[in-house]
């Protein structure tokens, strides 16, 4: 069903950083940080896989999605939800159902084989796409998903994230000067606060938490 209640951004965010915290799908360890794929040691780790086990928050937070892409970019303005491999893929069905629009993917390399294909799923020159993921970083993983959208002829300009980590300088910057506007539900800044107002990790965790994001690279 097509969302018709626009809860405010604010709430959203807070809403959302309650939930994850809920499914523990937010980790915090100063002691032993995590290594993520690029090197980069961190006190920090969000796991939105995890949203696809919960009925009530995946449909709570795809109802906020569809909802908040639509009072930003428009009622009518995609014809096609892309899904970025592999995280993006649950999430972009279930926001193209809620938004009543076709569904597709997008892989992150050519598989190799057959089509050799990026794009799964029917796109046609000139539709409008909303890519959808779980989360953003930096932007770079998608702007290489935009540029294969764009190779198919249709345009991307909007991307819609559940979780931005909103601390590496440049990211939406980056994607603006594609043309891309980031559109997401909650950051680190989001979690953090609601992990100090309900107590979810003792003070001295979130207090190395805070340092690490106000200067991610120094941490590491």
């Amino acid at each position: 069903m097509i969302p018709s209640s626009h809860t405010d951004p604010a709430l959203m965010a807070r809403l959302t950083a309650r939930m994850l915290l809920d499914i523990k799908a937010v980790h915090f360890n100063a002691e032993e940080p995590f290594t993520f794929a690029s090197g980069l040691r961190a006190p920090t780790y969000i796991d939105c896989r995890k949203l696809i086990s919960h009925p009530r928050i995946r449909a709570t937070l795809m109802d906020f999605m569809a909802a908040k892409v639509m009072a930003a970019a428009g009622f009518e303005a995609f014809d096609n939800i892309a899904g970025g491999e592999t995280a993006g893929i649950p999430f972009a069905a279930l926001v193209a159902e809620r938004m009543a629009l076709p569904m597709s993917y997008v892989r992150k390399k050519p598989k190799g084989y057959g089509r050799n294909a990026r794009i799964e799923g029917d796109m046609s020159p000139g539709q409008r796409v909303l890519l959808v993921e779980d989360l953003a970083t930096d932007g770079g993983s998608k702007l290489s998903f935009v540029e294969a959208i764009r190779e198919t002829g249709a345009t991307c300009h909007h991307t819609a994230v559940i979780f931005f980590y909103d601390i590496f300088p440049g990211a939406e910057d980056r994607l603006a000067e594609a043309g891309v506007t980031l559109h997401r539900l909650c950051t680190w800044w989001d979690v953090l606060a609601e992990a100090r107002q309900s107590a979810a990790f003792d003070a001295q965790t979130l207090d190395a938490v805070e340092r690490f994001l106000k200067a991610p690279l120094e941490w590491a």
